[in-house]
């Protein structure tokens, strides 16, 4: 299964079923054949606004129907236009004496359907209307370009001018002068999978449409900056023509259905880099609006940032899937209190001790790759990265003269907290609550043995694992035992306790205490073989 999806031929019911259930929405009797969804606190006391098409698009169209956006949403099957019998059906229940107004985008299936049914509603007496986007820039040449993702601010548009009373024949010629401004391009990495058909994926291409047709170019943009860069250059260029170089913009980003909520976020913050957080009147909340199944892709909209548009979209609707906006600004910042130690001259320092701690480091730091594959197979294989990164802080700091190497109990309150700072993750918290506890048993005249223990002590309460728990620890609390007795033993000690833990398939803490068995057969913990490592390389002088 490579889908939550079930029979193919119920993808859109199911769809279509699961909103209405939890959206004040009627639908259409199954019974019918047509997939109609309607307000349910529809009165016909104003224009009614209808849009649809293939389904497959999700939330568009039906997750905007509501108060302030659609009235109706008619759809067909997975990419292909509803019925002319179904828009006239919709026609006919939602249209008032104050008329009707369709949203369609131009793809030919939906402007034969939809406009066909006009013609036969307006044959029966009922005033309906028709207005077409065409958004898409993606194909300069083309006499007719497709409806895309800008098809959503004009629901929120003429949704908001329905909803304020406007005649018809206004919202038509306002309409139609937004089309006329509304811009969106495209880009994904893959094309989409329709249910029950086989993973098909392609190139990376710009300019798609919202039914997998295939893009105007194919582009290998390397990170997300350049993507947003190829995106948005068509489209500044076009704006600069018909709008000026200068005029502020209302941006929508659209999630074409298979970008995760960090790769939006990563987008979003380019667009605003790129074409300026001052310039950016107003942002749509980035989220899926005009899908494409699972694309993995986004498009972006511009409109120029007139007054009534500014207010259009930023009035709050009851169309589930509206997202609201966002006014951007420029980012603020605040003054982060400086710890009182950072400013604090560094005490003695001792060359014997420096050269352990940079053996030490340059250990971790060459251990990088190994700890991550041991990692890899229990966690999420950052161990050897985050020891590295502890590391080259901790390096740095005493190339740099600024660590007090010659008293140990000052030293242990700087590296505690240099890794509370400088080492993610739950291991650099653990670190540096062994070495601040540890310093502070040292300034009450405790042996290294003692105040490493209490040290330990401390971790364990905090961190809630112990021994034989699969961590850290099973490598560090026998090298600590026996550290009376010289490095070497500790040494030996450790690694004796590190490779215990490979016959341990069930761990207690941490991440690996959510990994079956199995997988734990024969692997060292990672954080223990970074302890084994570290007490062999203080006992190699």
């Amino acid at each position: 299964m490579d889908f939550f999806f079930n029979q193919p031929q119920h993808v859109v019911d199911q769809i279509l079923g699961s909103l209405a259930q939890l959206a004040p929405l009627t639908a259409a009797e199954p019974g019918s054949g047509m997939r109609i969804l309607v307000r349910s606190d529809w009165q016909r006391q104003q224009v009614a606004i209808i849009s649809g098409g293939g389904a497959g698009h999700e939330p568009s169209h039906a997750g905007f129907i509501g108060a302030g956006m659609l009235t109706a949403a008619v759809s067909g099957d997975l990419f292909a236009s509803p019925s002319v019998a179904a828009v006239l059906a919709a026609i006919r229940h939602c249209s008032g004496a104050a008329g009707t107004l369709l949203v369609v985008k131009n793809y030919t299936g939906d402007r034969l359907n939809f406009g066909l049914a006009v013609e036969q509603a307006t044959r029966e007496g009922l005033d309906a209307r028709m207005v077409i986007v065409a958004d898409d820039i993606a194909l300069p040449d083309a006499p007719q370009p497709r409806g895309i993702a800008g098809t959503v601010l004009m629901h929120k548009y003429v949704g908001y001018l329905a909803e304020q009373g406007r005649s018809l024949d206004e919202i038509v010629t306002r309409a139609e002068q937004f089309a006329g401004r509304l811009m969106s391009l495209g880009m994904a990495l893959s094309s989409c999978t329709l249910p029950g058909h086989a993973i098909e994926r392609r190139s990376p291409e710009l300019g798609l449409g919202i039914h997998n047709e295939p893009g105007a170019q194919q582009v290998q943009p390397q990170d997300a900056a350049e993507a947003v860069a190829i995106v948005l250059a068509p489209l500044l260029e076009q704006t600069a023509k018909r709008y000026g170089v200068d005029g502020r913009l209302i941006v929508l980003l659209n999630n074409l259905g298979g970008c995760s909520s960090q790769e939006l976020a990563v987008l979003s913050h380019e667009i605003l880099s790129q074409i300026g957080v001052q310039r950016v009147a107003l942002m749509v909340h980035p989220a899926a609006l005009m899908t494409s199944l699972d694309m993995h892709g986004f498009s972006i909209s511009l409109l120029p940032a007139e007054a009534d548009y500014l207010e259009a979209l930023s009035v709050p609707v009851e169309a589930p899937a509206w997202p609201g906006v966002y006014r951007p600004h420029p980012l603020e910042t605040f003054a982060v209190p400086a710890d009182t130690a950072d400013g604090a001259s560094p005490g003695t320092r001792d060359t014997v001790v420096e050269a352990a701690i940079l053996r030490i480091m340059q250990t971790l730091q060459n251990a990088r790759q190994a700890l991550d594959e041991l990692d890899a197979r229990s966690g999420d294989g950052d161990t050897g990265s985050t020891f590295a990164a502890g590391a080259h802080a901790i390096a740095q700091k005493l190339q740099a003269g600024m660590l007090s190497s010659g008293e140990p109990a000052r030293l242990c309150d700087e590296l505690g907290r240099l890794l509370a700072r400088a080492m993610g993750g739950s291991s650099g918290v653990l670190l540096s609550i062994l070495f601040t506890a540890t310093g502070t048993a040292l300034v009450a005249g405790k042996s290294w043995r003692q105040a490493l223990g209490d040290g330990i002590a401390r971790m364990q309460h905090y961190g809630g694992a112990k021994r034989g728990d699969r961590t850290m620890l099973d490598a560090l609390i026998p090298a600590v035992d026996v550290l009376d007795q010289g490095l070497q033993a500790a040494a030996q000690a450790a690694r004796k306790g590190a490779e215990y833990t490979a016959t341990l398939t069930r761990a207690h803490a941490g991440r690996a205490s959510y990994v079956p068995a199995h997988a734990l057969a024969g692997v060292v913990d990672p954080g223990a073989e970074a302890v084994a490592r570290v007490f062999e390389a203080l006992a190699s002088r």
